[in-house]
């Protein structure tokens, strides 16, 4: 089969894959009793990334270097890194809700691959001296693989922020450091065990306590259920206003599933500012020359540094660096193709007007 072919019909077929399974996971979360919908999102992100990585693939073959030369191959690597880092994110949360913030990115960036870029922009192309490098495959992709990982720890801490509904809540540590374990009125408790204490106040841990129990009254430490403290009557109305138990669950798994996966993608940030300096001195005889998106690849180095900071040192949770990451997501974007719509520079492989 002609190569070009099995392109043009991969990437309106991931296109296609990934706007169904925007619509599958959309459907699941507002109709949760419905059965087999987990399965269906997660068996269309993975067709998608199987598509993408064929076309990936195609594309080298045929150009004879690595595809990551151009914005329409850089677009679909990027796609591929999020649906990947995707399926890594869900098998650890067991949450539908990971597909329903990621599926649209994802298939809004294959579309405007797909259907924006012109006909010049998609095709391969020899490639310029100075990409002509081993460095190519080392700098860009660790580079695309990290604003993958960034962006996907950045649209669950906004699914994060969506579910506690801008609320301040405390979260049983998902962070390391000072103040990462801090007490916050949840009390883990096995089966069999009497509660000799008072459960802490309402306002404290959101009405809900933590205990582990066993539907046949053995405790084994392996489910975790949350149950409602009793409150009296003068504090209905904070009871009222506090989270439910599902949300709260939820909350805490996307909170601690985002500082991972950031966790993930900043080292791969970090690798890929790195070996773009080693290459850059190689191919223009200086490290660092502050061309637009090395600068803004420096502030989004700069932005998650700190959200790893304030969680690791501080012991931030919860609200405060899941406000920190949304704005890193759009400071990836920025860095990512903002610049080279706004100015052009040293890399301005992705410029189009």
């Amino acid at each position: 089969m002609n190569l070009v072919i099995l392109q043009n019909w991969l990437d309106n077929a991931s296109f296609a894959i990934l706007f169904l399974t925007m619509l599958v996971y959309w459907v699941g979360a507002a109709f949760p009793n419905l059965p087999y919908l987990a399965a269906l999102g997660t068996g269309g992100m993975a067709i998608a990334n199987l598509c993408m990585a064929t076309l990936l693939g195609a594309r080298w073959i045929e150009a004879g270097y690595f595809p990551l030369s151009n914005l329409y191959e850089s677009l679909f690597f990027l796609t591929w890194g999020i649906t990947t880092i995707h399926l890594i994110a869900e098998n650890s949360s067991r949450s539908r809700l990971v597909g329903v913030v990621t599926a649209p990115v994802a298939m809004a960036i294959a579309a405007f691959a797909t259907m924006t870029l012109p006909s010049q922009m998609q095709a391969s192309e020899p490639l310029v001296p100075a990409l002509k490098s081993n460095w190519l495959m080392m700098h860009v992709s660790v580079m695309m693989l990290s604003y993958s990982a960034l962006m996907v720890g950045s649209l669950l801490a906004i699914a994060f922020l969506i579910v506690t509904r801008g609320k301040d809540i405390q979260l049983q540590g998902s962070s390391v450091g000072n103040g990462g374990y801090r007490s916050n009125g949840y009390r883990l408790h096995k089966g069999s065990e009497l509660v000799s204490q008072p459960p802490a106040s309402l306002v404290e841990n959101n009405g809900f306590t933590r205990f582990e129990s066993s539907s046949n009254g053995n405790s084994n430490g392996n489910t975790a259920v949350l149950n409602i403290v009793a409150a009296p009557e003068s504090q209905a109305v904070t009871f009222a206003e506090a989270l439910s138990p599902q949300r709260l669950s939820l909350a805490e798994t996307l909170d601690n599933i985002s500082y991972r996966v950031i966790g993930l993608g900043f080292p791969l940030l970090t690798i890929g500012i790195i070996a773009g300096g080693v290459w850059a001195n190689e191919a223009w005889g200086s490290y660092w020359s502050w061309d637009p998106k090395e600068t803004w690849a420096l502030i989004t180095w700069l932005v998650f540094a700190a959200y790893l900071h304030s969680r690791i040192t501080r012991g931030w949770q919860g609200r405060s660096p899941a406000i920190l990451a949304a704005t890193g997501f759009v400071v990836v974007w920025v860095c990512y193709l903002g610049v080279n719509l706004l100015g052009k520079g040293l890399h301005s492989y992705g410029w189009f007007f």
